[in-house]
C-alpha cells in the first residue's frame, strides 16, 4: 500500500471516527443492535398509531363504541344476555365480538379504550415530569435552605401511600366542582385524574434530578459560566438541562406504563373513567362480571394491555441500557 493510499484512507476514516463518537449516534447504535429494543419500540409505535387514528379506524370500521347493536338486533344476545354466536359474537361484523348484555361492539370499544387510556397515562407523565424537573433542578441549583425544605417535601410525598390517597383524594377533587347528586363530566374525571397521578408522582424524578444537579452545579463548565455572568436561567437551561436529558428520558419511559396500569386500576375500581367512557380498566371491570361465561370481552382489553406494558418497559430497559451503557445488565 502507497503513503497516499493511506494518507486518503485516514483523511477519510476521521470524520466517520469523530463523528461516531457523538454520545447521541453512540446511543443510537446501541439501542439498534437491541433486537428486543427495536422490537418493543416497534410495539408501542403501532399502539400510539391505533390510538391516534382510532376515529379514522372506527369509521372505516363502520362502527361507534357507543351504540348499543343488541337493541337494534336482538338476535345479536341469548335469552341471558350473552353473545349469542361462538368466541363472544366475533363475525366479520363483530370481529372482536360485542359485549354481554349491552351489546356493544368490542373492537371498536378498545381502540378508544386505548386511545383514552395513553392519552391520559401521557398527559399525566408530562405533566409530571415537568414538575420533578422544575422543582428538583431548583432545589439543587439553589442549595442552603430552599434544598433543605424541598428536600423535607419530598420524604414527605415519598411516605405516602400514593394509591391509597390517590382513591380517598379524587372523590375530594370532584367535590370542589360538583354537588354530590350531580353526575361528574368525563372532562373533569379525565383532568382531575391527571392533577392527582401527577402530584403524587413528581416527588422521584425531583429527588434523582436534585442529587444530580447537586453534582453538577460544582463542575468546571458551570462555575465558567457563573464567571462570565450568565443569569441563573442560562446557567439551568443551557449548562444544567443538557446534562440531565438522560435521566428525564429514562424515568419518563418507565412513569408512562407505571401510569397506564395506575390509571387503569382507578377506573378498575370505580374512582377514575366510569362506563361508558371506554378505558382499558373499564372493559376489564366490565368484563370481570362475565368471565365465567363469556371471557372474550375481558380477554382484548387484558391482552392489549400486558402488551403494550411490557413492550413499553422493555423500550426503557433498552434507552437506559443505551443512554448508560454502564448500567447494562
Amino acid at each position: 500500500m502507497t503513503d497516499e493510499t493511506v494518507e486518503k484512507s485516514t483523511a477519510s476514516d476521521g470524520p466517520k471516527g469523530s463523528e461516531g463518537r457523538s454520545p447521541g449516534r453512540l446511543a443510537w447504535k446501541r439501542f439498534k443492535r437491541d433486537k428486543t429494543g427495536v422490537i418493543s419500540a416497534y410495539v408501542v409505535i403501532f399502539f400510539f398509531v391505533i390510538a391516534i387514528a382510532a376515529p379514522l379506524i372506527a369509521k372505516l370500521y363502520g362502527k361507534d363504541p357507543y351504540t348499543t347493536y343488541a337493541s337494534q338486533d336482538p338476535g345479536l344476545l341469548n335469552a341471558f344476555s350473552y353473545p349469542a354466536g361462538p368466541n363472544g359474537g366475533m363475525s366479520s361484523e363483530f370481529w372482536f365480538g360485542i359485549e354481554p348484555q349491552l351489546g356493544r361492539d368490542v373492537f371498536t370499544f378498545l381502540l378508544y379504550a386505548i386511545r383514552n387510556s395513553l392519552g391520559l397515562a401521557f398527559a399525566a407523565t408530562l405533566l409530571t415530569m415537568i414538575l420533578g424537573v422544575l422543582v428538583g433542578v431548583t432545589a439543587g441549583y439553589l442549595g442552603g435552605r430552599v434544598d433543605y425544605f424541598v428536600g423535607r417535601v419530598i420524604d414527605t410525598m415519598l411516605s405516602f401511600p400514593s394509591t391509597l390517597f390517590i382513591i380517598a383524594f379524587l372523590p375530594v377533587v370532584f367535590g370542589l366542582f360538583v354537588a354530590a347528586d350531580e353526575n361528574i363530566p368525563t372532562g373533569l374525571r379525565a383532568v382531575s385524574l391527571i392533577i392527582v397521578l401527577a402530584f403524587f408522582g413528581w416527588a422521584p424524578i425531583a429527588r434523582l434530578l436534585r442529587g444530580q444537579v447537586l453534582g453538577l452545579r460544582e463542575r468546571e463548565f458551570v462555575e465558567a459560566a457563573k464567571v462570565t455572568g450568565a443569569s441563573p436561567m442560562r446557567i439551568v437551561f443551557k449548562e444544567l438541562l443538557p446534562n440531565l436529558w438522560t435521566p428525564i428520558l429514562i424515568q419518563s419511559t418507565l412513569m408512562l406504563p407505571a401510569y397506564v396500569t395506575a390509571e387503569a386500576g382507578l377506573a378498575f375500581l370505580g374512582v377514575g373513567m366510569l362506563d361508558p367512557t371506554p378505558d382499558w380498566g373499564v372493559m376489564i371491570q366490565r368484563g370481570a362480571q362475565f368471565y365465567t361465561e363469556d371471557i372474550t370481552f375481558m380477554l382484548f382489553p387484558g391482552l392489549a394491555m400486558v402488551i403494550f406494558v411490557l413492550a413499553f418497559n422493555l423500550l426503557g430497559d433498552s434507552v437506559r441500557d443505551a443512554l448508560d451503557p454502564k448500567s447494562k445488565r
